[in-house]
């Protein structure tokens, strides 16, 4: 299928790894120009070398930390300067964090910042140019639907789904999109090493939760993100939509 993304320019944040890396890849690989930013600039040049010896379309590295104050508005000035719009914005930065009862204050707003005040910061920095010009695809990588404890990170996620929803209202006459997409397990540098670090632990998990009876590859997830960031999908919008092998249990 082809997915029309050729005359596309993406923005991929949270690119240097993980699910970040298989999103850049597929879009890539449908034809979108790119923009991949995170903070370990050797991962980007890394993976734009690659992408570009698979015939892909050079991406430009933006090398940001989003967590900064100015770090969005830094990271949409560099992307605006060299590639002059942003068709497509793809906002994966950021981690899970589980804290205890007693977490300072600060650890709960480092949080927050990671889920939800980042890439609200930086959507709204190209929300107006994808009004102006009646197109454009936002689409935030949250998490899972049904956490397994208390955690920080996920309640960010919440926020972003409740914003996102009211957001994809205010804007879909513009066409414009807007769109979450929650991973389960997906094999990553986060999950690998921090939550399943032994095969063990990994094959207890999948028994019990997932049936599909494996964690996913990045790249299966990254096809439903490049799909929903085609002129395809122009009549999905306001949706969370889990990649996760079965493992969410209840409609959301």
């Amino acid at each position: 299928m082809d997915l029309q993304l050729d005359d596309k320019i993406a923005l991929v944040t949270g690119a240097s790894a993980g699910i970040g890396v298989g999103i850049a890849r597929v879009l890539a690989a449908e034809g979108a120009q790119l923009a991949i930013s995170a903070r370990r600039a050797d991962n980007l040049r890394t993976l734009a070398k690659e992408i570009t010896g698979a015939g892909g379309k050079p991406p430009l590295v933006v090398p940001a930390d989003l967590t900064d104050d100015n770090g969005p508005a830094a990271l949409a000035e560099t992307v605006l300067a060299d590639l002059g719009r942003v068709d497509i914005l793809v906002n994966n930065a950021g981690l899970s964090r589980t804290l205890p009862e007693n977490a300072p204050e600060a650890a709960w707003d480092e949080a927050m910042m990671l889920k939800f005040t980042m890439g609200r910061r930086l959507t709204y920095h190209f929300l107006a140019g994808m009004r102006a010009r009646g197109w454009g695809r936002i689409i935030h990588v949250t998490g899972v639907l049904e956490p397994f404890t208390a955690n920080a990170g996920l309640a960010g996620c919440a926020a972003t789904h409740a914003w996102a929803k009211g957001m994809s209202r205010d804007v879909a006459k513009d066409g414009v999109t807007v769109n979450c997409v929650p991973p389960g397990r997906i094999n990553s540098e986060q999950i690998l090493t921090r939550l399943h670090p032994t095969e063990a632990s990994r094959q207890a998990f999948i028994d019990a939760n997932i049936p599909a009876g494996r964690f996913g590859e990045p790249e299966e997830f990254g096809r439903l993100v490049a799909f929903l960031a085609s002129p395809l999908a122009g009549y999905i919008t306001g949706c969370v939509i889990p990649v996760d092998g079965g493992m969410h249990r209840f409609i959301q």
